[in-house]
């Protein structure tokens, strides 16, 4: 896999990378890590959240009342 950067997220990357004194490859996996995640985090919380509004639609009908 080929991985294009713009030169501004070069220089982030490369920036971070020297400041965690890791490879510009390690950080760049480390970030892809984090991202899937979050993005994990964000779908489960998102089904969570419509669970409990379905599971109490009317208590929330009346609160919006």
């Amino acid at each position: 896999m080929t991985l294009r950067l713009t030169e501004a997220e070069q220089a982030a990357l490369r920036a971070q990378a020297e400041a965690e004194d890791i490879s510009m490859q390690e950080a760049a996996r480390r970030a892809i890590r984090e991202y899937v995640a979050r993005r994990a985090h964000q779908e489960r919380v998102g089904a969570a959240a419509e669970l409990i509004t379905d599971a109490h639609a009317d208590a929330l009908e009346r609160l919006g009342r």
